[in-house]
Order: C-alpha cells, then sequence, then structure tokens
C-alpha cells in the first residue's frame, strides 16, 4: 500500500498504485447500505452504527495486532491500553505486550517495571525461560500482560547475532496464542529490530496517528516497512487500519489533517476518532484504562466503539 500525503491546502484525490493508477483497494466503501440522508462523520465520510458484538462460545487462537508508529507521543500506549480494555469488556481475552523499554504500557496497568524480575526480555534471550513464566494479572478482568522494563533495550543490539533474529517473538507468542483471542503488542516508537519482531508475528497493524501535519508525513516510512516486512518475512500482514487521535475538531488544521489521512489511507482508517481529552493522563495516573477510570466518558465511549468498529472488520474475533 502505498501512500502520497498531499500538502495542507492540496486538492484531494485519489491515491496511485506502483503504475500511478488508482487502486480499487484504496477507494472508499461503506461498511453498510445507509437509506436516506448520510450523517456526516468526524472523518467527512457517512456515520454509522457499530453493534455490540456476541459473545464468544469458544477461545483463542488469539489474533495479533501490533500497535506501531515510530513517531513518539501519538497516543500509542494510550490506545493500546484502551482498545484492549475495550475488547475485555466485550469478553474477550486480552494479553498485552509491553514491547518498548520505557515500560508506559505495564505502567499503565499498575506494574512498576523497574521491579520485576522476569520480563518479555528474558522470554526472548533466555530459552529456559517461558513466554507463561513471564506474564502478570492484571486488575482488568480478561486482561493479562506480558511486562517490559529497561533491559528489553538491550534486546536490540543481542538479536542482531541470532538465528530468524525477526522471529524471536513469534516464537515466544504461538506458546500462549491458544490462551487468548486478542493480542496486543505496544511497540517502541522506532523502527528497529523489535519492531520488526512484532511485525513478523503480527496478523495486523493498527496505526495511531496524531491528527496533526508533520505526523502524518513521518507515517510514509513505516507504510514503507511494514510492506518490506510483508514481501520478505510475513506476507499474511495486513493493515488493520489507522485512528487518528489526539483530535480536537474546533480547529481547521485537525479537520485538514483528517481529510489528508482520509485522502492517504481511504478505507483504512477507522471511522471513530479519539479526541483530546484531560481524562487520558488522569487515567493514566491512576493506572486504568479511561473504561474503568471514567466509564462514561466521551473518551471510553470511543474506544469501545473503536473496538466494535475493529471487531467488523475482522481485526478481531
Amino acid at each position: 500500500m502505498r501512500i502520497h500525503v498531499s500538502e495542507p491546502g492540496a486538492r484531494m484525490g485519489e491515491t496511485p498504485d506502483r503504475e500511478g493508477n488508482a487502486s480499487e483497494a484504496d477507494q472508499p466503501t461503506e461498511l453498510f447500505t445507509i437509506y436516506g440522508d448520510a450523517i456526516m462523520g468526524p472523518t467527512g465520510r457517512p456515520k454509522h452504527e457499530f453493534a455490540e458484538p456476541a459473545p464468544l462460545s469458544s477461545h483463542g487462537p488469539a489474533r495479533v495486532i501490533a500497535m506501531v508508529n515510530q513517531k513518539g507521543g501519538v497516543g500509542k500506549t494510550t490506545s493500546a491500553i484502551n482498545l484492549g480494555a475495550a475488547l475485555a469488556e466485550y469478553g474477550r481475552r486480552v494479553l498485552m505486550v509491553d514491547f518498548d523499554p520505557q515500560g508506559a504500557l505495564s505502567a499503565g496497568f499498575g506494574t512498576s517495571p523497574h521491579e520485576l524480575e522476569t520480563t518479555v526480555y528474558n522470554v526472548l534471550m533466555e530459552r529456559e525461560v517461558k513466554t507463561r513464566d513471564a506474564i502478570v494479572a492484571t486488575h482488568v478482568e480478561n486482561i493479562d500482560l506480558l511486562p517490559a522494563n529497561i533491559d528489553l533495550s538491550a534486546a536490540e543490539v543481542q538479536l542482531v547475532n541470532e538465528v530468524a533474529r525477526e522471529q524471536v517473538l513469534d516464537r515466544a507468542l504461538r506458546q500462549v496464542r491458544n490462551d487468548y483471542d486478542v493480542i496486543i503488542i505496544d511497540c517502541q516508537p522506532s523502527l528497529g529490530l523489535l519492531t520488526v519482531n512484532a511485525l513478523t508475528a503480527a496478523h495486523g497493524v493498527v496505526i495511531p496517528l496524531e491528527a496533526e501535519y508533520f505526523a502524518l508525513r513521518a507515517v510514509a516510512l513505516l507504510v514503507d516497512t511494514i510492506e518490506k516486512v510483508q514481501d520478505r518475512l510475513n506476507p499474511d500482514l495486513e493493515i488493520d487500519g489507522v485512528v487518528v487521535t489526539m483530535v480536537d475538531l474546533r480547529t481547521l488544521h485537525a479537520r485538514e489533517v483528517i481529510a489528508r489521512i482520509v485522502e492517504a489511507f481511504g478505507d483504512k482508517v477507522f471511522e471513530t476518532v479519539i479526541k483530546r481529552s484531560v481524562k487520558f493522563p488522569d487515567a493514566t495516573v491512576a493506572a486504568e484504562p479511561i473504561t474503568a477510570y471514567a466509564h462514561k466518558h466521551e473518551g471510553a465511549k470511543a474506544y469501545r466503539q473503536l473496538a466494535r468498529e475493529l471487531i467488523l472488520r475482522g481485526g478481531s474475533p
């Protein structure tokens, strides 16, 4: 999938394929047939209602989703936590994988990363450590955590000498895939070997993208990396969608950037957008997903809608 980011104020058009023609895959297609006058959503497309998913009759094997953006500060970890929590509310068994040496995902679930003796680093680098040895339960029902701390930063260098170094995480997650319905990997903000491991292990990618022009320009390199992983390591990898975060619809800039994102990614852009709110940092301090911290808040409702939309698209059981 090639993307083209036009300059602000440029006329919107179709996304070209490798031969310069408009790709059918990039043409907008509606999820539902709309009768009567359509109500336009924040992405400039018809707004839909996403029904609550039916309970699962059985669990596993998990679909693996990598939350990736090499630009920091785009709401990636916040989106991972709250999307996972929303899926858990709908009865999905979720494993959250912290794949960032900063350990923000682990801290977001109330775990002190620096106090951990066994983390994802040990699972990757020590053969005698099994994945289940490092998994910890969280205070959120249906969510377990594979935590990380600063030790993981050493893996980037140490994995270089490993055979099939891009597939180490995939091998680790295969040990527990049957225990869960969804595995969400929160990647570090880079496109190094750890992120390539996450993309190799994943079935799908969710790209959190801030409604800011420079954030959009930076994503072209990420798409190029995803395409290389598809070509060389994981041909089944697909982009589940792009979720626009930190949105302030009162500003013209945000609305223009959303239009450019839809122009670049077409139907891959989730209809659900995540608006800016002080409740998100408050929930982080409380070490709770916003779905629990402020159950009825607009942000909690948005992540539940994102979970329903992801399920409808086939991105989650």
